[in-house]
């Protein structure tokens, strides 16, 4: 874990002064590392022997080591703090908390992105006589946001989140149709049991899920979204961005296949919104 990390790990068995200077770090690391020691202290309300004492509590040999391994540790990118929305969070926090949870799991997914899986992907979309989107619960909106992207591409395509039509789709399946099954957990036994159907009838399965999972063992391609999340009581879904992030990546793969001859096509398409739209001022 990197120090950050560390830091919310053992928030809980921090006494109370120095978990105010954890909260004052967690909550802005990149200013924390430029804040001198009284600057910190004061905005924890705390002492500087305090601040002392909690750099001394991770490791490091004083506060300016500290610093250098609060800043070693955001030199990777984002880092994921999982910062659990609490009860008593002010509307500042609790917003702050939500936006930057998602943006640490934006960057993990991009730093997990194997560009060789979503090259083989966008082959079989591109190739594909129809593509099934699949998915249930928080996921069955991001396939039907996955066929309104990929309808634009003279491609037979539809999205489901019933199951009983999942299952029949899935056994009426011929080699060259595609589903894309989309599962956060990669658990839901229905959605493994409609994959390994659909593969059983010759379909290709691009399953958008967790590594090591039923789901993934079912899957031709499975393009990993690891999310850490919190789905206790408070539920922001930040797995539902990293779907929908990359489901664009793949119809923006499927459209550069396609060349600049398929443009027109596309642009016809945007310009018969005009009419539905106010024009701006």
């Amino acid at each position: 874990m990197n120090l950050l990390e560390q830091i919310y790990d053992r928030l809980e068995s921090l006494n109370k002064s120095e978990r105010k200077v954890a909260n004052v770090i967690i909550g802005d690391p990149a200013t924390a590392t430029r804040l001198s020691i009284a600057s910190l202290a004061q905005a924890a309300s705390v002492s500087e022997p305090t601040v002392n004492r909690f750099c001394r509590n991770f490791e490091a040999k004083g506060y300016p080591d500290f610093k250098i391994q609060l800043a070693q540790s955001l030199a990777g990118g984002t880092p994921y703090v999982s910062r659990s929305v609490e009860q008593d969070d002010s509307t500042e926090e609790y917003t702050d908390k939500i936006f930057t949870s998602t943006i640490a799991a934006l960057d993990i997914a991009r730093k997990g992105v194997n560009a060789g899986l979503i090259s083989k992907a966008v082959d079989y979309l591109i190739q594909a006589k129809q593509i099934s989107f699949l998915g249930l619960g928080a996921s069955g909106p991001v396939a039907t946001d996955a066929q309104h992207k990929f309808f634009r591409f003279n491609l037979p395509v539809a999205a489901y989140e019933d199951v009983l039509m999942m299952r029949m789709v899935a056994a009426a399946a011929h080699t060259g149709d595609v589903f894309v099954v989309i599962s956060y957990t990669g658990r839901t036994r229905e959605l493994v049991d409609v994959a390994r159907i659909a593969r059983e009838n010759g379909a290709t399965v691009i399953g958008i899920s967790a590594e090591n999972s039923p789901l993934a063992k079912e899957c031709t391609v499975l393009l990993a979204a690891p999310t850490p999340e919190d789905t206790d009581i408070y539920m922001p879904m930040t797995s539902r961005i990293v779907q929908l992030t990359l489901l664009d990546v793949l119809a923006t793969g499927v459209t550069l296949r396609r060349g600049v001859d398929f443009h027109q096509h596309l642009k016809k398409i945007k310009e018969s919104l005009k009419a539905t739209r106010y024009p701006s001022e």
